[in-house]
């Protein structure tokens, strides 16, 4: 993930400090993994060492200190030229479920009943995200088909590792 420039491109909106980031990027992205409060200071504290963010101030109104970050123009350049350039294609980056697989077959063991299992949490993820996804923020709509047709690719892909693997294992089921 491009942590800085998607931080980068939610201060586009106007000054913010480390909770409101947190809060927005949580809410840009509702289904996926929220940002840890550390992970988002340690990022505005390296975007303010590199000149992309500045401090506009700093507030202590009875709690914690909170500090107030604003993009810099160098930082606006920095999110066109990521928002211009198009996303790295994953070549043959191996994920957990390959790993596993991999580990599975490479040490010895039957990864039938791994994918079979991975199979079924697939389906319940995509259960999750369609049911009772809400059809109205569009944003939040593509954000979810994109994870649904990730989804939907890893659910191909065990199938296809189940069909192959079928003369090897031939008692391992798909599962669900």
């Amino acid at each position: 993930m491009a942590l800085p420039e998607l931080v980068l491109s939610l201060l586009r909106r106007g000054p913010a400090h480390g909770y409101d980031v947190k809060r927005d990027h949580d809410g840009w992205f509702p289904d996926g993994r929220p940002l840890a409060y550390g992970q988002v200071y340690a990022t505005l504290s390296r975007l303010e060492r590199q000149g992309l963010v500045t401090v506009q101030e700093t507030r202590s109104g009875g709690g914690p200190q909170r500090t107030v970050y604003a993009l810099t123009e160098p930082g606006e350049q920095r999110v066109e030229a990521w928002l211009a350039e198009p996303a790295d294609v994953a070549s043959s980056s191996a994920d957990e479920i390959v790993r596993k697989t991999v580990a599975a077959l490479r040490s010895g063991g039957d990864p039938g009943p791994f994918l079979g299992r991975q199979r079924a949490a697939h389906l319940r993820r995509m259960r999750e995200l369609t049911e009772g996804a809400a059809d109205d923020d569009l944003v939040a709509r593509l954000a979810r088909d994109h994870l649904v047709a990730h989804l939907d690719a890893d659910l191909r892909w065990l199938d296809l590792a189940v069909d192959r693997l079928a003369d090897t294992y031939p008692t391992q089921e798909a599962g669900p």
